[in-house]
């Protein structure tokens, strides 16, 4: 009985060491997030911007930028940047089309490295042609599939001339940004008729993640 009480009384300090363990990291992670989101804010003000088409403070709409990258380890920051808009309308939609070319110009530049490299050992022995039409084929699918998965964040801007530069915050979450490059693989092997033996190890490549530019 004795020793059961013990184990019990072991058990609810461990419990408790760790929830203080936990709140402590938590605490600390917080402070970091503040000084991160200060220095940004800070030295985006200082050069001028300010946030476009919300009614949160650029400091608001920071840090909820950051946590939201920072609730889920998939979740990948892409921003991109347009000159000399006007309105607020064509800056959001030349942002998001910016921002898909980008990703989709990126994943075809991967897996064309990767191709290359690995299947054709750095182009020493000749690539099929029909990899050509594969790789644009591919770019222009995934543009069209990660669209859906692109969750704007915020947008900052400042004057250009007679227009403006607006910068645009987005985030993506990898596992299902990498679903959508798939749908594009597939659909881009069939439209070009990739070989099977060659879609088999391109589907590999594609499957792997990789830092957007």
């Amino acid at each position: 009985m004795k020793r059961l009480i013990y184990l019990q009384l072991t058990a609810l300090l461990l419990s408790g060491a760790i929830s203080v363990s936990y709140a402590q990291s938590d605490k600390k992670y917080n402070k970091e997030m503040e000084k991160v989101y200060q220095k940004k804010t800070k030295e985006l003000k200082k050069e001028g911007w300010a946030v476009s088409g919300t009614s949160l403070t650029l400091e608001a709409a920071m840090m909820k930028h950051l946590r939201t990258i920072n609730s889920d380890d998939k979740n990948k920051e892409l921003i991109t940047e347009v000159s000399m808009c006007k309105s607020a309308n064509v800056c959001k939609a030349n942002a998001q089309n910016n921002v898909m070319v980008e990703y989709a110009n990126n994943a075809g530049s991967y897996v064309r490295g990767r191709v290359v490299s690995d299947m054709f050992n750095n182009a020493s022995a000749a690539v099929p042609e029909e990899f050509d039409k594969f790789y644009a084929a591919y770019e222009r699918l995934v543009q069209a599939e990660i669209k859906g998965e692109l969750e704007f964040s915020f947008a900052i801007e400042k004057p250009n001339g007679e227009g403006k530069t607006y910068r645009a915050y987005y985030i993506v979450n990898e596992e299902k940004a990498g679903k959508a490059r798939m749908r594009a693989m597939q659909l881009a092997a069939e439209e070009t008729r990739l070989a099977q033996l060659y879609a088999e190890q391109v589907a590999n490549f594609v499957r792997e993640g990789f830092e957007n530019e």
